[in-house]
């Protein structure tokens, strides 16, 4: 095996020139009337779309590495049921996904509890009393599952079997092996991978203004059909997009290496 040499580190110029245009912009707006206005109202929406953001990314997770595992099953029937699972939600656009959880399932939902929950005494519940911003947290769970599910299967994969077989040989049972030997190796292979899909995901809860819910971009559209001030706005919401992503990427570019350096 040929040896990889070691990665130079390069003068990050990609980062000055973010970081001095982005100074420049937010500059421009703290001067400007029309912009800082702009800021203030776009701001609003700023909780909503990391609350959106972390509340699909995490149930995601839990839900992909549960198909993951059910992908590397003992059972054919468990292994085939989530393969099936990860095909066909790969293959639905997100924004199709999000409307058919809208206005499919999310009513589906609420007609199974009020039939289920009727003989026993529970409180009917109307299609109103389903928030939206549920209903898109939801959908981009379920979008978001199917592709995390390959990453984690690919790290658990991944592990060597001989780290496996040591841990059997010491006596581990099959949840210790898992919890104490192949899931911490595997997730700091699919780490990079795992902070793609995370920062992909705060860029596709913008689709979750098709729903009305009040993110940044929706209070964006709603700014801009009122004062018209279409460029002034949407230059606005692409720089809070930008700031929120190529943050959270820095971030994780930093843990990644703090962990190779640990292993180093």
């Amino acid at each position: 095996m040929i040896p990889q040499p070691a990665p130079r580190r390069e003068f990050p110029l990609w980062l000055v020139i973010i970081a001095v245009t982005g100074l420049w912009l937010f500059g421009e707006v703290v001067s400007s009337a029309l912009y800082a206005d702009i800021l203030a109202t776009l701001a609003k929406g700023i909780g909503i779309t990391v609350m959106v953001t972390l509340v699909a990314y995490a149930s995601a997770c839990v839900l992909g590495l549960g198909l993951a595992l059910a992908q590397l099953s003992r059972f054919y029937l468990l292994r085939q049921m989530a393969r099936l699972y990860v095909e066909v939600m790969r293959g639905i656009p997100i924004i199709v996904l999000l409307l058919y959880v809208a206005f499919v399932l999310a009513p589906a939902l609420v007609d199974l509890w009020n039939r289920i929950g009727g003989p026993f005494g529970l409180a009917e519940v109307r299609g109103r009393d389903f928030p939206q911003i549920w209903r898109a947290a939801i959908a981009l769970t379920l979008a978001y599952a199917s592709f995390l599910a390959e990453v984690f299967r690919a790290g658990l994969t991944a592990v060597p079997q001989g780290q496996i077989e040591a841990a059997t040989a010491l006596g581990l049972n099959r949840w210790q092996r898992f919890r104490l030997v192949v899931f911490p190796q595997a997730l700091r292979m699919i780490l990079p991978p795992l902070g793609n899909d995370f920062v992909a995901m705060v860029k596709d809860s913008s689709l979750v203004s098709v729903l009305g819910v009040t993110d940044i971009t929706q209070l964006g559209k709603v700014l801009a059909a009122g004062n018209f001030r279409y460029f002034e706005t949407y230059n606005v919401v692409a720089l809070i997009y930008l700031t929120m992503t190529i943050g959270l990427s820095l971030l994780l570019r930093a843990l990644e290496m703090r962990l190779r350096r640990r292993q180093g």
